[in-house]
This record gives structure tokens, sequence and C-alpha cells, in this order.
């Protein structure tokens, strides 16, 4: 078994608020979710409005076929446009 986990930190430039803040996760949350099947939450800087980091973590059998997909949702994150991702960090564990 194979666990991918990590975390994307985003940066809000036209972010005013934490409601508007919420909006923009929440979407970036849901698209990640649908395409890619992942466990995706926020997970820190809740109470920042131009800053958001999210946690995921996917499980399969095959330590490249995880990872490429770590490398597609990351890809996909930073194609939305929502937001800009200033730093992401993974790891693959094998057990």
């Amino acid at each position: 078994m194979v666990v991918g986990t990590g975390r994307i930190i985003f940066r809000l430039h036209e972010c005013h608020s934490l409601k508007e803040k919420r909006r923009i996760v929440k979407s970036i949350i849901g698209r990640l979710r649908n395409a890619y099947n992942a466990s995706i939450a926020e997970v820190a800087a809740n109470d920042m409005f131009q800053r958001a980091e999210i946690g995921l973590a996917m499980v399969g059998n095959d330590s490249r076929v995880i990872n490429s997909k770590i490398d597609q949702l990351i890809d996909m994150a930073e194609e939305m446009g929502l937001a800009e991702i200033i730093d992401t960090e993974f790891e693959i564990i094998t057990l």
C-alpha cells in the first residue's frame, strides 16, 4: 500500500475577507476532490484571509501512479487561477 500526503500553500491576492476566502478555498477543494478522488481539507491559516493551506492524501498500490496524480493535482490547482501557489510539500510512504 502506498500513501501520498502533502500540503499546498496558497496566496489569495484579491481576497479581502474570510467569507471571500472560504468561497475560493471551497471551490479549489471541490474541483480537486472531484477530479482526483483525493481526501482534501483546509488544514491551517484559517483566520488569515490572504493565505490558505490545504492538506491532501491519496492511497494506492503503485508509488509512480500516486506521484503522477499528485503532480497533476498541483498543475490543476495552478491552472485554475483562483490563487497563487507559494509552497508545496509532499511525501510518499510505502507501507
